[in-house]
């Protein structure tokens, strides 16, 4: 329930979020448009939201036949997780990296990058996949996906304004202070990222994922390694759309100085010392898919 209700709040604090946009573009009449499109863009988010973040990163669904590999592996730890099978995408760019999407478990998706296949060990995307598969069973994907849409959007809107508002409108309070103090909204939404996809939840991920694999130290190796690549290999779709960053299992941003804001993620060699006391915890159990 506690889920639910931290949805309801960011769709809340977001919706507010979008009105303050349209007052300052546009008055009470802007404000009231904001509204509507807010309430259309929330009920639209819930069911679309999921392949608006595919579509953005171009991502290719795979199956048995075209990807029999990775899409074995994910079906041996999703029956591992007691999930649904979920729907299964690859992404092409050279930067290792994952996320999972969906409004729930029997809608989820999980997509990983080709330079994830190329670059990690098959422990490594194993445990990987194991991550964002906590992350479907969690129920953290509608909260995720509905913040990196709905953000997007915002920024979208503060952009808008910069190009088309202020000057001349009469039905705005403030002229062209407005439009930049809508400009300034956007970086407020990347915040709101944050305070959504809390450190706390990317360390219970960590948990339940090395759970699910049985072997804590492939995700605490994968981790390492997925940092490592992106510091230094560009991945153009996150650039382009700086919203969904918190999605992934290690933010994808290197290449601008806004990435900053949009820092969601804890530090990865906390991830990893906690990765490591719990496989030495958990030594000799082996539990797992792999025996």
């Amino acid at each position: 329930m506690s889920g639910y209700i931290r949805t309801a709040m960011l769709l809340a604090a977001l919706t507010a979020l979008f009105m303050a946009a349209g007052w300052l573009l546009g008055g009470r009449g802007g404000m009231m448009i904001a509204l509507l499109v807010a309430v259309g863009m929330n009920l639209f988010a819930y069911w679309n939201a999921d392949k608006m973040v595919l579509r953005m990163h171009n991502a290719r669904e795979v199956d048995a036949r075209t990807a029999p590999d990775f899409y074995n592996l994910v079906a041996r730890l999703a029956e591992q997780a007691q999930l649904p099978m979920p729907k299964v995408y690859l992404i092409e760019t050279d930067q290792p990296n994952a996320f999972a999407t969906g409004r729930n478990p029997q809608n989820a998706a999980v997509a990983a990058t080709t330079g994830l296949l190329r670059r990690l060990s098959a422990e490594e995307v194993a445990g990987v996949m194991a991550h964002e598969l906590a992350h479907v069973r969690n129920r953290d994907t509608l909260i995720m996906t509905i913040t990196a849409t709905i953000a997007g959007a915002l920024s979208m809107l503060a952009n808008f304004g910069l190009f088309f508002g202020g000057g001349d409108n009469r039905n705005n309070p403030l002229g062209f202070i407005g439009v930049i103090l809508t400009v300034i909204l956007a970086p407020l939404a990347a915040m709101l990222v944050q305070m959504a996809i809390s450190r706390s939840r990317e360390y219970e991920a960590d948990r339940i994922g090395a759970e699910i694999s049985g072997r804590p130290l492939w995700l605490a190796s994968a981790l390492e390694k997925i940092e490592a690549f992106s510091k230094r290999i560009d991945y153009g779709a996150a650039e382009r759309n700086p919203a969904t960053a918190h999605m992934f299992i290690i933010n994808p941003l290197h290449a601008h100085a806004v990435d900053s804001l949009f820092s969601t993620h804890p530090s990865t060699a906390n991830r990893v010392a906690a990765l490591q006391r719990m496989a030495g915890l958990a030594q000799g159990q082996g539990r797992g898919p792999w025996g």
